[in-house]
């Protein structure tokens, strides 16, 4: 009787290990973004760059779960414009943020969710690099970004795909809703792809 018992404690406790790695994974993540301004005026173009971070994920179900992220994110756009002296400056904004998404998860098959949150950021880092040519010889400046507000709100729409048990990749829009500088109509735009691996 004693080693029934054990035994069924040993069962149950199993179980209950599966249940909760099924239910609760966590793991990091890195890609690549397009990022860009748009709702702005001016000649803005979009810039490479990257995230890396990590993730949880608890299931409540089946179908659905909640994930929330914490990735540092290098994001900015380019942005070109006339001087006083006519002439032509291209401008790179390199703004890095701490973001904080927490996307609702949707199974629609057991390895592709639809992903949709929004985004909580936290601008860290905020310089410009300004490049223009004059006589024939190319100068470029590295300067502080005035203007930039330290929080950026976004909201996040994307999927996700488990191309293994314990690996996914993951492609997502974060649209900004807030501006992103103190004068100005420009709102981040991020498009991205991930990988990521669940312990």
């Amino acid at each position: 009787m004693k080693k029934i018992t054990i035994a069924l404690m040993c069962m149950i406790m199993a179980t209950g290990a599966a249940m909760a790695q099924k239910q609760f994974t966590f793991g990091p993540k890195i890609g690549v973004d397009y990022t860009h301004f748009w709702d702005a005026d001016g000649d803005y173009s979009g810039v490479l760059n990257y995230q890396a971070g990590l993730f949880m994920e608890y299931r409540f179900t089946d179908r659905f779960s909640v994930a929330p992220e914490f990735v540092f994110a290098a994001q900015g756009g380019k942005f070109k414009w006339i001087d006083y002296g006519n002439n032509e400056i291209s401008s790179t904004y390199h703004m890095n943020y701490i973001n904080i998404p927490v996307m609702l998860k949707f199974y629609v098959i057991p390895q592709l969710s639809i992903d949709f949150g929004p985004q909580l950021g936290v601008n860290v880092y905020h310089k410009a690099t300004d490049k223009w040519k004059l006589l024939g010889q190319e100068y470029k400046e590295t300067s502080e970004l005035n203007g930039v507000k330290s929080i950026d709100f976004g909201v996040g729409l994307g999927l996700t795909y488990n191309i293994a048990k314990d690996v996914f990749v993951q492609g997502r829009y974060t649209m900004g809703v807030t501006k992103a500088f103190e004068n100005g109509s420009e709102k981040n735009g991020n498009a991205q792809i991930a990988i990521g691996y669940r312990f």
